[in-house]
């Protein structure tokens, strides 16, 4: 676990302002930021430099998945804009994956790469749906070895998975786990959560919560109870 600082508010709001708003309610010493797609898509690179300015590492969550070379083209403008983690498709492939990898070791700033396993919305009908053999923990396995493969720092997985991965990959390699609910909290639109304490306990390195934290009525106290709830872990 990083025992410093395991916690990634997702920052997830359809403008800057909103945005910012709640990042101003947040300690930076406490907790890393999530840009997703709603947010990026509305406010572009600005809203990344403004958190930055803010002294916020932020995780830049776009999930790219195309082609090697505009993969690689993606990761080049996001170590650019000196985020501190990004992520792309592990679905993507071998070769779009040590694309992905190439183009940011070449890049002065070298943010945390991490590969997308399956997604913590899909459960096991959604995934024989769409055409997926086996279960999830066995694509999720398969999928965060291949990232290790071609040089990854780690994968985006479901608490749920984390023991299988923590005994399948390098102790380096980083769990980053979404979904997170307290344990008072609806699971929203996540088919497979846990809460901070299971999630760590079940090796996760990194926790990404966003509306426990940014739903609460006081998000820095909400933040300062979470952290002191894994504190002892």
């Amino acid at each position: 676990m990083n025992s410093r600082k395991p916690i990634i508010v997702a920052l997830d709001y359809p403008d800057e302002r909103s945005a910012l708003e709640m990042a101003d309610k947040l300690d930076p010493s406490l907790c890393r930021v999530k840009v997703g797609k709603e947010l990026f898509t509305a406010s572009g690179p600005h809203v990344v430099r403004e958190l930055a300015a803010r002294e916020f590492d932020v995780f830049l969550d776009l999930k790219f998945h195309d082609i090697p070379n505009t993969v690689a083209g993606a990761c080049r403008a996001a170590a650019r804009l000196k985020v501190w983690m990004l992520n792309v498709h592990a679905s993507g492939g071998e070769s779009m994956l040590k694309a992905a990898r190439a183009a940011v070791d070449a890049e002065n700033h070298k943010p945390l790469l991490i590969g997308v396993t399956i997604l913590t919305s899909l459960a096991e009908s959604d995934l024989k749906a769409i055409g997926f053999a086996g279960t999830a923990l066995e694509n999720v396995e398969r999928l965060a070895l291949l990232s290790q493969h071609a040089g990854l720092d780690g994968v985006v997985c479901s608490a749920a998975e984390a023991p299988g991965l923590r005994r399948a990959v390098a102790r380096s390699f980083n769990l980053v786990t979404p979904g997170i609910r307290l344990p008072d909290d609806a699971a929203g639109d996540q088919a497979r959560v846990v809460t901070p304490r299971d999630a760590l306990v079940n090796g996760s390195d990194y926790l990404v919560i966003g509306r426990p934290i940014t739903g609460a009525k006081d998000p820095a106290a909400k933040l300062k109870e979470i952290q002191q709830q894994i504190a002892s872990i």
